[in-house]
């Protein structure tokens, strides 16, 4: 069929299979040639006529595209979405996903139950996205998400947990992600293991300078890190942890623990210091070092222990503790206390001290309700120190 631009342009499915050529000049008394549309146009025309006539659907108007008739756009974690994407709802998931994100990126404050909800519909979107199209870039992307979905839904439970009341605001603790709790966890372990004196003061001590030196071996202690932990002798203890070879001093331990924040020493943990074949024994990153490190001085410095004049047994019980509980600060998985057993091997203390240490913790305000039993210790961190735990999953 011939037509003009603007009919074709308004005529629903029709395609333009020929261009007719610039009419020639009426006085130059030439016929102007047209080429005739082929069968397959005809057919086109005539289904797009048949269409037209039984559609109640709004005609655009003449020299207008039907622009509800073309494939959106889209793009979501730095890649296109193709409009030959199928089946058509996964494509419209996905761009409606990629304007989500874009959306949740300018809030003012960030919502961290809103983030796990987008973050599960973009792994369960992605991960038919690499069924469809067999990409496993897609499925790790999926994986990423569901991770990603898990660790937000996480953190809104510990941000929003209340005390162990049930009022009150929520805790704002000072190491506020759940891999900042595990990477805690995973320092006391290894210190557990490692240490190479026996005893619970040895311990602290290896603990303290582990945080210190963690990632490179080196780091800088002043005196007051050592001689405010409630130790018998600290002076001996830094002695034979440097004759072991487990601690390198630039000096004499009298010289760490007379040194000043102005002049701190450095000292070295040989057995922390990375090799091209050994990165240690760490996983986290530089920035999360010192949060580990001021976490833990936090704890054995805080107020009320340092005016019970609690040792640094008990001390090293409130780290153990503090990495041990609920999210409303109840000891033991699901708050249903600790195994003995188990507590000794983090806290090398015997039956008898732990009930003294208890009694010590109770009297500084760090526990409540504490009972000691054959196998079991159980009880709960008071409030005022809830900000200072790391909950376990």
């Amino acid at each position: 069929m011939e037509c003009c631009s603007r009919c074709a342009a308004a005529a629903p499915r029709a395609k333009v299979v020929a261009t007719a050529p610039p009419a020639a000049d009426p006085d130059d008394g030439r016929r102007v040639a047209v080429d005739r549309p082929s069968a397959a146009a005809v057919d086109v025309l005539q289904l797009s006529q048949r269409q037209a006539a039984t559609s109640t659907e709004k005609v655009p108007a003449p020299g207008s595209a039907p622009a509800s008739r073309r494939p959106r756009q889209g793009r979501i974690a730095q890649r296109n979405i193709s409009v030959d994407l199928r089946p058509v709802f996964l494509r419209d998931e996905l761009i409606e996903l990629g304007d989500l994100f874009r959306a949740y990126q300018l809030r003012a404050e960030p919502d961290l139950a809103q983030l796990a909800s987008l973050q599960e519909r973009k792994a369960r979107a992605f991960s038919t996205w690499a069924d469809v199209s067999g990409d496993s870039g897609l499925r790790l992307e999926a994986q990423r998400a569901e991770q990603a979905a898990t660790t937000a839904r996480l953190q809104h439970q510990q941000r929003t947990s209340r005390s162990a009341e049930g009022v009150g605001p929520p805790v704002v603790r000072l190491l506020t992600a759940p891999t900042q709790w595990e990477h805690a966890r995973a320092v006391l372990a290894h210190v557990a293991e490692h240490t190479p004196l026996p005893g619970p003061q040895a311990r602290l001590v290896a603990l303290m300078l582990t945080l210190r030196t963690a990632l490179t071996g080196i780091g800088n202690v002043v005196g007051q890190d050592l001689s405010g932990l409630g130790l018998t002798d600290p002076e001996d203890l830094v002695e034979r942890l440097a004759d072991r070879g487990w601690l390198v001093l630039p000096g004499t331990a009298a010289e760490l623990l007379a040194s000043k924040p102005e002049n701190p020493t450095s000292i070295t943990v040989p057995s922390l210091m990375p090799h091209w074949n050994n990165p240690g024994p760490f996983t986290f990153g530089k920035a999360t070092r010192p949060k580990l490190s001021g976490w833990a001085q936090k704890v054995v410095s805080d107020k009320k222990l340092r005016k019970a004049k609690v040792t640094a047994d008990a001390r090293l019980l409130v780290l153990t503790l503090a990495t041990q509980t609920s999210a409303d600060g109840r000891l033991g998985p699901l708050g249903q206390g600790l195994d003995l057993e188990r507590l000794a091997s983090w806290c090398p203390v015997n039956f008898g001290d732990l009930q003294l240490l208890v009694e010590q913790l109770t009297q500084a305000e760090w526990l409540a309700d504490a009972v000691v039993t054959g196998t079991h210790l159980t009880g709960q961190l008071t409030e005022r120190v809830l900000p200072l735990t790391c909950p376990l999953p």
